[in-house]
């Protein structure tokens, strides 16, 4: 293949930045937990991985993606899209050496490993991907960092396809994105920016494209969201120099083929004019806009990602038309796209036969999507082709009609909102709160407890799929899952924990359950979207103005403290974390909608504490994944957030201890904002990063209970009494001990009991020996 295009090549009619991965049933998760149990084996296990990669290209391809001309993206990933992209490139640390082999490929049991962790070997640390609730795991790269093109999983992946009879677009994480998502490895010099590895990182990258091209590939898609975020890109001088130099380097490579460069997720408006010798971009036309200056643009295809990525509704193709017809200006060919990968979103709506039919009529899944870029494609070349005036007016007629339904308004929640004065938003001094708290509580210094579930088991989940349909009676379902909070109940005090959960066995997710009884959302059955890894979640459709019918939680956690005399913890979902991991309306401002939700909540911990339950967790792990890319909108965002957690907790009295989780995120970036929530306890995970966020809090003065997480429960491994006890010693070191709580990073619900029970039999001794070590007269935490 020729680095300059020819007129002999097809040209794309439509084309999408990814798929989702994980199968329409799951299979990849089933796969993939199979060979981790031990129950097949890797040989198995690829080949079912196989199967999914190859339904998915004859999917696209039926859906109206051409099979000659690589407009269908190759995207698949067993787990990580930068892990693929850090085993590819040889970026494996050095503790993992020993899992690659002698031709530089690691196996799917050691890309497990990597990801997972395995006794004593740690995995990456994993974080948010941009602003979504998907995870990566982030690199580790240090000026000894050896790169070279190692793994050709991605070449194999494309020739699979090639000789199964379609002609696909490798998809890779561009390399100055996977320097930018990447940390400077433990042994870096002070200061060091992986950034500066970017020429080195280069010549694996053009080995790759070099594969690529031998293997028949015509279109590689480099994606470079990077550059749209402020805070990936903060500090880094002249990255529009860099990235010029990145890009003609990797044009300069002999036969490559074609570089589309993707920036999802926002505008890169600014290093557009640093992409010169690339064939193609794809621009988010949906979060971002197009450029005012379109000069960057000449000569080149352009993907206009005009069909949303990122959320469930249909689309305005009619607007999107007009959008793509502004392109054409400059451009040299215009491609109707979607403005990120949709692994963000279900696959079929078709499958959601229980959803209500005419909600349904509002929604396009990944598959609907696919469809919409196609018809986008067909009015872009002929306005007067055959379906085109009719499919623009369906698409019309459901957002009307989903902008006028029935509950879209709801006239007596916006009224109450609307009366809310400024102590809506106000609860009184923290010396005060802390005050009350010491007498209520009683609790010893370094207070031990969890976030909230305990693993749901398949007993558990087994009974409340029979109760789902209809096979197991009501009133003996509850009675299962009394005898479930029993059993978490007495393994709490057998440990010996101080503060008590019930463990969650009612709840299928922390978002889902309590979409399921608050008014203005739905739910889906086959709705998967990939969290991380093999873990999946079904976001909840919030289509509505957003209420409250009836009490959530308060029949458990007023059950859970009739069986101890401990102090009991009551579990909400936050607001920001409900639209966070959910599919949200798109007709008001996120905020508007956060604080209906807010005020549903603020009634829920009003009833749990006129039953008696002294401690109420309001779960933000979402508080950072939302935060605007943008530096100029964060502020906006940040107001808003803030207002409306502290609108569902103000209204707690001075006693009622309110504690906040956060996980899994950059807590320097909105260390202010979490001030600002006012909680009395904040647990932040911090185990997997060897308690790095302990620098922010200390800097930040941050003056209530924190609880930096201890145990990192996205691993099966075990941590031991003394790797905890040096982090607890850590939080000490930095903190305040009357501030310092001792909990996991997160909920327990994917562990196992016996890793759980451990883990946290050596969190309460961790805690003991730490407590014994602190000297006389430290006050006990307020």
């Amino acid at each position: 293949m020729s680095q300059n295009p020819t007129d002999d090549d097809p040209a794309w009619t439509a084309t999408i930045l990814g798929y989702p991965r994980i199968g329409p049933d799951r299979e990849t998760k089933k796969a993939l937990e199979a060979l981790w149990a031990g129950r097949t084996d890797v040989t198995a296990t690829e080949t079912a991985l196989a199967a999914v990669r190859a339904a998915t290209v004859r999917r696209l391809n039926a859906l109206g993606l051409p099979a000659h001309d690589a407009s269908i993206p190759s995207s698949f990933s067993a787990y990580d899209q930068v892990l693929d992209t850090a085993v590819a490139v040889g970026a494996v640390p050095e503790r993992f050496a020993d899992l690659v082999g002698a031709d530089g490929r690691v196996d799917l049991e050691a890309y497990s490993t990597i990801a997972r962790g395995r006794g004593a070997l740690a995995p990456l640390e994993m974080t948010k991907w941009f602003d979504t609730n998907y995870h990566y795991l982030v690199p580790e790269i240090g000026p000894g960092t050896t790169f070279r093109f190692a793994d050709d999983r991605g070449v194999r992946e494309f020739s699979e396809a090639l000789a199964d009879g379609f002609l696909t677009r490798p998809v890779v994480v561009g390399p100055v994105t996977f320097l930018l998502l990447a940390k400077a490895s433990a042994d870096s010099p002070e200061g060091f920016s992986p950034l500066a590895r970017l020429e080195d990182l280069l010549g694996a990258y053009e080995g790759l494209l070099a594969a690529y091209a031998a293997a028949g590939a015509t279109w590689v898609q480099l994606d470079e969201p990077g550059l749209v975020s402020d805070s990936a890109t903060a500090g880094v001088e002249r990255l529009a120099d860099l990235l010029r130099a990145a890009y003609e380097r990797l044009a300069a490579v002999p036969g490559r083929p074609r570089l589309l460069v993707a920036t999802p997720y926002g505008d890169a408006h600014g290093f557009l004019g640093s992409l010169s010798a690339v064939e193609g971009v794809a621009l988010d036309l949906v979060r971002g806009t197009v450029p005012a200056d379109a000069s960057a643009l000449a000569g080149k295809t352009v993907v206009g990602g005009v069909v949303d990525g990122h959320n469930i509704w249909r689309g305005d193709l009619e607007q999107a038309l007009t959008t793509l017809r502004s392109l054409r200006a400059t451009a040299a060919h215009v491609v109707p796209g979607t403005s990120t990968s949709l692994l963000h979103v279900p696959h079929d709506v078709t499958r959601e036969t229980a959803l209500p039919e005419r909600l349904r009529s509002w929604l396009a899944f990944a598959d609907q999507k696919v469809a919409e870029v196609v018809l986008l494609g067909r009015a872009l070349a002929d306005p007067t082709a055959p379906g085109v005036a009719d499919g623009l007016a369906a698409s019309a007629a459901a957002r009307a009609d989903r902008l006028g339904a029935p509950g879209v308004v709801r006239p007596q929640v916006r009224e109450r909102l609307a009366a809310l004065g400024p102590d809506a938003f106000s609860r009184s001094d923290y010396a005060v709160r802390r005050a009350a708290q010491e007498e209520v509580l009683g609790l010893p210094l370094l207070p031990t407890t969890t976030i909230g579930s305990f693993p749901q088991t398949p007993e558990i989940r087994r009974a409340r799929a029979a109760w789902s349909r209809g096979e197991v009676a009501h009133d003996a379902y509850e009675e299962f899952l009394r005898s479930e909070i029993d059993r978490v109940v007495r393994l709490q005090e057998d440990l010996g924990l101080d503060v008590v959960v019930h463990g969650e066995p009612e709840r299928n997710d922390m978002v889902q359950y309590f979409a399921e009884q608050l008014d203005g959302f739905a739910v889906t059955e086959h709705g998967w979207v990939q969290s991380y890894g093999s873990r999946g979640v079904r976001p909840p459709i919030l289509w509505g103005d957003v209420a409250r019918p009836a009490p959530i939680t308060v029949p458990w956690s007023t059950y859970t403290a009739s069986r101890t005399a401990k102090p009991v913890k009551g579990m909400l979902t936050g607001p920001v974390t409900i639209l966070a991991w959910s599919f949200v309306r798109d007709d008001q401002p996120l905020g508007d909608t956060a604080s209906q939700v807010a005020l549903a909540l603020r009634d829920e911990v009003a009833d749990l504490e006129a039953a008696g339950i002294g401690i109420v967790q309001v779960d933000e792990p979402a508080l950072r994944e939302l935060l605007p890319l943008a530096a100029a909108d964060q502020p906006a965002y940040l107001a808003w957030s803030v207002a409306s957690f502290r609108l569902a907790t103000a209204g707690a009295a001075d006693a009622t201890q309110v504690h906040t989780h956060l996980c899994y995120s950059e807590f320097g970036e909105v260390i202010d904002a979490i001030n600002g929530l006012d909680a009395d306890v904040t647990s932040i995970e911090a185990a997997r990063s060897r308690m790095e966020v302990l620098e922010d809090i200390a800097r930040a003065g941050f003056a209530r209970g924190i609880g930096p997480g201890v145990y990192d429960i996205h691993s099966p491994r075990v941590p031991s009494v003394e790797e905890i006890v040096g982090l607890l010693r850590s939080a000490v070191a930095s903190v305040p001990a009357r501030q310092v709580w001792v909990n996991p990073d997160c909920g327990l619900k994917t562990r196992g009991y016996a890793e759980t029970t451990e883990s946290l039999r050596n969190l309460v001794e961790a805690a003991r020996t730490v407590r014994a070590e602190l000297p006389a007269g430290v006050p006990v935490v307020g």
